[in-house]
C-alpha cells in the first residue's frame, strides 16, 4: 500500500512496479471513477488500485456546542467564519487547529484553493505547471490568513495552534474538557473522537462538508492508499491475484464492516458501513465522481509536500505564526517547490 501519488510515480519510473493485470484493469474501469485510475497511472499505464480513501473535506463539530450557540452548519466559507464568531461569543473557541502537524495546514490550503481557484488551476499547481507565486495562490493564502489572524476563532490563538498536534486538535473539541466547537480534518476524525473519547458518531460528533469559497463549488479533496505489486517480488503472481480481489466491492465490504475505512468503489453497497455518518461521507466521496482531487501535497515530491520541518509543511506553519504577508509566503513556497521538482 502506497499512501502518496508522488511515491507511486517514483516507484513506477524506477521500474519497480508491475502494471496491473487485465482483470484488475477491467474491474477498476467498471467500478471506479476515472479520476482514481488517473492517480494510479504513470505515463498511461495503470500500476495502482486505490483500495482505501480518505475524505479530507469534512469539518467535524460538537452538536451541543453549535446548538448552544444557535448555529447551523454553514454552506459558505464566509458563513463559516461568521458562525465561528457566534460560537466564540458563546464561550468556546470556534476551531481547534493542529498547527504542530504541517500536513493539516496543507489540507486547509488545498480545500480553500480547490474551491476558490477551481480544479484546472488545482491540477496545474499540483503538477507545478503553475507557479506558487500565481495570484490565485496569494488569494487563497489571504483567505486562509483571515482565519489564522483572528484570535477569536482559534483555540489558544496562533501560538496555541502551533503547539497542537492532530490528536490534540480532536481532543480540544471532543475530549473531556472542550476548548473549541469545531475541528477541520478528514473523515478519520470520527475514529479518534469515538475510540479515544467515547463520542457517539452522529450524536456527539458530526460533520458538515467543507463549505464553498467565494462562490466556487464546495471542494472534495481526498487522500488514499494505492495497492501496488512489486515487479521483482517472488510472490508477485499471488500479489496480483490479491489485488484483483481487493478491486472488488466484496473485498471493500469486509473492511467497511470493520470500520475506519472509506472505499472509492462505486459498486460498494453503502449498507456495508456501520453507521449513517460514515455512509454520508462515503456517499459524498463517491458522489463527487471525477471532481474529486487528490491531496496536493501527496502529489508533490516528498521534499516539498511531505517532510516535517521543511518545504510546504514548514512554510505554512510559518504563515500560521505570521499570516501578514501572503505574497511573501507564496514566493517562499515557489522557491521550495522549484528546487524539489527539479531534484
Amino acid at each position: 500500500m502506497v499512501p502518496q501519488v508522488g511515491v507511486l510515480q517514483q516507484f513506477a519510473k524506477k521500474g519497480w512496479l508491475k502494471p496491473l493485470s487485465p482483470t484488475a484493469r477491467q474491474t477498476i474501469g467498471a467500478d471506479y471513477a476515472p479520476v482514481w485510475q488517473k492517480y494510479g497511472s504513470v505515463d498511461g499505464t495503470l500500476y495502482g488500485l486505490y483500495f482505501k480513501a480518505a475524505h479530507k473535506s469534512t469539518v467535524w463539530y460538537s452538536p451541543d456546542a453549535l446548538t448552544q450557540a444557535g448555529v447551523k452548519p454553514p454552506k459558505t466559507y464566509a458563513d463559516l467564519l461568521k458562525a465561528g464568531h457566534t460560537v466564540s461569543d458563546s464561550g468556546l473557541a470556534a476551531f481547534a487547529v493542529a498547527g504542530q502537524d504541517g500536513w493539516t495546514l496543507t489540507d486547509w490550503f488545498e480545500n480553500v484553493y480547490l474551491s476558490q481557484a477551481g480544479p484546472e488551476k488545482y491540477d496545474a499547481l499540483a503538477a507545478h505547471k503553475l507557479k506558487w507565486t500565481d495570484p490565485t495562490v496569494v488569494k487563497a493564502l489571504s483567505t486562509l490568513g483571515k482565519l489564522f489572524e483572528d484570535k477569536q476563532l482559534i483555540a489558544g490563538g496562533r501560538k496555541g495552534a502551533l503547539n497542537t498536534d492532530f490528536p490534540g486538535s480532536v481532543e480540544k473539541v471532543f475530549g473531556p474538557k472542550p476548548e473549541a466547537g469545531m475541528v477541520y480534518e478528514g473523515d478519520f476524525v470520527a475514529g479518534v473522537a469515538h475510540d479515544q473519547y467515547g463520542r457517539t458518531v452522529g450524536k456527539d460528533a458530526d460533520f458538515f462538508p467543507f463549505p464553498a469559497v467565494d462562490g466556487g463549488t464546495a471542494p472534495v479533496v481526498s487522500g488514499g492508499d494505492a495497492a501496488v505489486v512489486l515487479k521483482d517480488a517472488k510472490n508477485a503472481k499471488a500479489g496480483m491475484k490479491l489485488l484483483e480481489y481487493l478491486a472488488t466491492p466484496e473485498a471493500a465490504a469486509v473492511w467497511a464492516k470493520a470500520g475506519g475505512f472509506l472505499s472509492p468503489n462505486k459498486k460498494l453497497d453503502p449498507a456495508a458501513y456501520g453507521d449513517d455518518v460514515t455512509r454520508a461521507t462515503a456517499k459524498s466521496l463517491v458522489g463527487a465522481g471525477d471532481s474529486v482531487r487528490f491531496d496536493m501535497s501527496d502529489q508533490a515530491p516528498a521534499a516539498f509536500g511531505g517532510t516535517k520541518g521543511a518545504g510546504e509543511w514548514k512554510l505554512l506553519q510559518d504563515f500560521l505564526r505570521d499570516p501578514s504577508d501572503p505574497k511573501g509566503t507564496a514566493a517562499k513556497l515557489e522557491a521550495a517547490a522549484a528546487k524539489a521538482y527539479q531534484d
